[in-house]
């Protein structure tokens, strides 16, 4: 059992043993064949992150959307082509934001390496050295991935959980991917930093059931200033909105607070509080040090990091993120 100390979640840890990920990283993958590659790209990170630290949430909500689809494989990476529209071109990733970030670290290690570390590395290393350098958790990153050859859009659409799910869709989605409801509670708390744009989730202000209502489980009054001060309109597009208001370049636990306020920004944040499990998991992480957030953020991360990935002969090793080798 985590540290967490959630008896309501012990059952539901100790069956996802059976799902326990399993893979044939192992940390300092690239020690031999490109021993400095991991301090070119922290060191990278650690330069360029703190002057616009906004990134660290995207660069971290691009390495969930990757893993989540075919594997931590790079896969989102990948641009269309005429004969196929890739995962970028899907809607839960057309607002996803640092691949010119993740090019320019990638022509780095290439410049010291050719050809011999993986985009796919690179996104988790990346995303991990990023919530470092904005104060959050550090969490072990074993190498080895492959980058994948496939990108679809229709299969981002599909396996991405989105921000309308319900408690159900949610846990079956993370199931899917060898998750327990401890590690939804626990990534989900990744919404302690960055922003999110009103059509996310307007319709939980101006039409919840289609019948011009508003979602009952949304604190009234925080409804009520998003719809005055924010999302003017049940159609904007542009304005962005603090996905943890008050703290959200902060890695903290501001988020879970918002969720007992019945202040979480998107349904399927709503949802974690519709069950009693995960909201007893909610309550007991405010009841114990931000360490204890930091130490179960870093084991879920690691987890998720290692969904499905492609090692060994699998794949290849791309020279540019965007494109599969000629």
């Amino acid at each position: 059992m985590r540290n967490i100390g959630i008896k309501c979640l012990l059952i539901c840890v100790m069956f996802s043993s059976l799902y326990s990920v399993k893979s044939d990283l192992e940390l300092g993958f690239y020690e031999k064949s490109c021993p400095d590659a991991e301090k070119i790209i922290y060191d990278y990170v650690k330069k360029h992150i703190p002057n616009v630290p906004s990134l660290a949430a995207a660069l971290l909500r691009m390495h969930f959307h990757d893993c989540f689809v075919r594997g931590c494989d790079a896969s989102v990476l990948l641009s269309s082509t005429s004969n196929n529209k890739a995962e970028k071109s899907a809607s839960p990733n057309q607002s996803l934001r640092g691949f010119d970030f993740l090019d320019r670290v990638k022509s780095l290690v290439e410049a010291e390496c050719p050809g011999v570390v993986s985009c796919a590395d690179i996104i988790a290393l990346v995303a991990r050295d990023s919530v470092v350098a904005i104060g959050g958790p550090y969490w072990n990153v074993p190498t080895g991935r492959r980058d994948g050859l496939i990108s679809k859009s229709s299969e981002a659409s599909r396996e991405l959980p989105a921000p309308t799910s319900n408690f159900s869709a949610l846990q079956a989605s993370f199931a899917s991917k060898g998750l327990n409801l401890l590690d939804l509670v626990i990534l989900s708390g990744a919404h302690t930093i960055g922003v999110s744009h009103c059509q996310s989730f307007s319709n939980r202000l101006y039409n919840f059931t289609g019948k011009g209502d508003e979602d009952p489980s949304l604190d009234g009054v925080y409804a009520m200033n998003l719809k005055e001060k924010k999302c003017r309109t049940p159609k904007d597009m542009t304005t962005i909105v603090e996905m943890d208001p008050g703290s959200f370049r902060t890695f903290d636990l501001g988020y879970y607070k918002h969720l007992l306020q019945r202040r979480g920004l998107f349904q399927s944040d709503a949802a974690l509080m519709s069950n009693a499990a995960t909201k007893s998991a909610i309550i007991q992480l405010l009841h114990n040090p931000l360490e204890v957030f930091f130490k179960e953020f870093a084991l879920s991360m690691e987890k998720m990091g290692s969904i499905e990935v492609k090692t060994g002969s699998t794949g290849e090793i791309r020279k540019h993120c965007a494109v599969i080798n000629s």
